[in-house]
């Protein structure tokens, strides 16, 4: 699978005729005959190849006049692999659209994050996309509103408000031109069961296969008291978002992961799913990244053992870094001490209805704001910590999904007590980058010498490079061999 492959027609042809669901999300097929467009997957009858067209999103489909199937929803897919994989303009646009920024900062915003003018930006979403960013954030409005009709009982009014829409008219005339229903239809359609009063209940779709051990393992493992939590199968966490707050409890299922979200603003519903799927790296390709490790024979065994393993990654950038830098060079257990301190001190307080979270992270603002003699650390390692809390509170360092991954690990290499294993465990899980490698690591090289394949730090970059650009999931195949406590050891 690859870039701009609703242009091989030949290809999607023979994906929508065996309904193969690995290219869910990678394009749409659009129906001349019906007026409709489908996920590659759609369970209904193939049209013939001539009354097919592609596009590379929804919103292409819907600006050429095309509504969503009702049968496979194609506006539920899994999102696009490429953008979890590119760096470039057009992949950090549509990580920033997915995570809310247009409908927040409008076009202008979006571009001055990407550090580009506005023509700039919606020529190359439009030549790439089919679509321009105000397109694709209303396809995404729509999806919302979509979830909030079918899943709460709110009034349409206040839907239409927290989808993001400006007016009941604009939001009625959009749900009836993209899934051909009023609002009230679709509710009337939807399933009845299941509606807890302040709690959203959804399903989250992913690539088969997913291998749940290492993504929820790890963040259980790591899970910091009061912000974290595993309880009765499921991963609970605080979010802090741009409205207000929130609360997420998420379980794997066998073709889906169950998400409960509990939010202080509904406004922030689109961004919560944004970042607990980037979370879960659920629009992952496992299928072509497990492909091109099993290259390798020796690396083979393990992809065949438990294939489908994804990246765990986070909601929150900042704070995955606070958190690499707490964990230099201590167990995870002496980690989660370090943070569940600095959670109870200077974290925002939250209300669980459930019991078990209390508090928000604490921002980079409020860290920067600590004395670092009550920091229970090495004088050196302080300095890395206020140094880098600081610069990410005045806004000289900046992590988010818009980042540029090598600028990004440039900034983070010039700060004191950075080296490169914890700018690479923050490029690999904080920013995103799949290829992310740590070389260093002594799980990775002792799980690399047992394999038989090079354990010297040189050796085993250059063994690796044949699994480029996948670098980042072979070091989860590697760190399952290793049945020891999760360290934080290099710096």
């Amino acid at each position: 699978m690859q870039k701009g492959m609703h242009t091989d027609t030949e290809t999607c042809v023979r994906a929508v005729q065996a309904k193969d669901a690995r290219f869910d999300g990678w394009f749409y097929t659009a129906v001349l005959t019906t007026g409709i467009y489908c996920r590659p997957s759609c369970p209904v009858v193939a049209p013939k190849p001539e009354n097919m067209v592609f596009h590379p999103s929804a919103a292409a489909c819907q600006q050429a006049g095309f509504r969503a199937c009702k049968r496979c929803r194609p506006d539920a897919s899994p999102g696009s692999p490429e953008w979890n994989l590119r760096a470039d303009l057009v992949a950090r646009a549509m990580r920033l659209i997915a995570d809310g920024v247009v409908d927040r900062e409008g076009v202008p915003g979006l571009a001055a994050r990407l550090g580009y003018s506005t023509r700039q930006v919606e020529r190359q979403l439009l030549a790439e996309l089919g679509a321009g960013p105000l397109a694709l954030a209303r396809a995404q409005r729509a999806q919302t509103a979509r979830l909030l009709i079918e899943t709460t009982a709110l009034p349409m009014a206040e839907i239409a408000f927290a989808a993001g829409f400006s007016s009941i008219r604009t939001f009625n005339d959009t749900v009836r031109e993209v899934f051909a229903l009023a609002p009230s239809e679709l509710r009337a359609r939807a399933p009845r069961p299941g509606r807890t009063p302040g709690a959203l209940a959804l399903r989250l779709p992913f690539r088969a296969p997913l291998n749940p051990d290492n993504l929820f393992g790890h963040l259980a493992a790591t899970a910091v008291p009061g912000v974290e939590e595993w309880r009765d199968g499921a991963y609970r966490r605080t979010l802090r978002l741009p409205y207000g707050h929130g609360i997420v409890a998420l379980a794997p299922r066998p073709d889906h992961i169950a998400c409960r979200l509990t939010l202080s603003d509904l406004r922030d519903l689109p961004v919560a799913i944004s970042r607990c799927r980037r979370m879960l790296d659920l629009d992952a390709d496992p299928v072509a990244i497990d492909d091109r490790l099993r290259t390798d024979p020796l690396l083979a065994p393990l992809v065949d053992k438990a294939p489908g393993r994804r990246v765990p990654r986070t909601v929150d950038e900042a704070e995955f870094a606070v958190r690499a830098v707490l964990g230099q060079q201590v167990s995870t257990a002496a980690a989660r001490t370090h943070a569940a301190r600095l959670v109870t001190a200077h974290g925002e307080p939250v209300d669980d209805p459930e019991g078990g979270l209390t508090h928000l992270f604490p921002s980079p603002a409020a860290l920067a704001a600590v004395d670092p003699e009550s920091l229970a650390m090495p004088r050196t390692r302080r300095t890395t910590f206020t140094t880098l809390v600081s610069q990410l509170a005045d806004g000289s360092l900046h992590l988010g999904v818009e980042s540029d991954w090598q600028e990004a690990r440039a900034r983070l290499l010039a700060l004191p007590g950075f080296g490169p294993w914890t700018v690479d465990v923050i490029a690999m899980r904080a920013l995103g980058d799949p290829d992310a490698f740590l070389p260093t690591d002594l799980g990775i090289r002792r799980a690399a010498g047992e394999l038989g394949l090079p354990s010297t730090p040189a050796a085993l970059t250059a063994r690796a490079a044949a699994w480029r650009p996948w670098r980042a999931y072979a070091v989860q195949y590697l760190w399952a061999t290793d049945n020891h406590p999760i360290n934080f050891l290099p710096v």
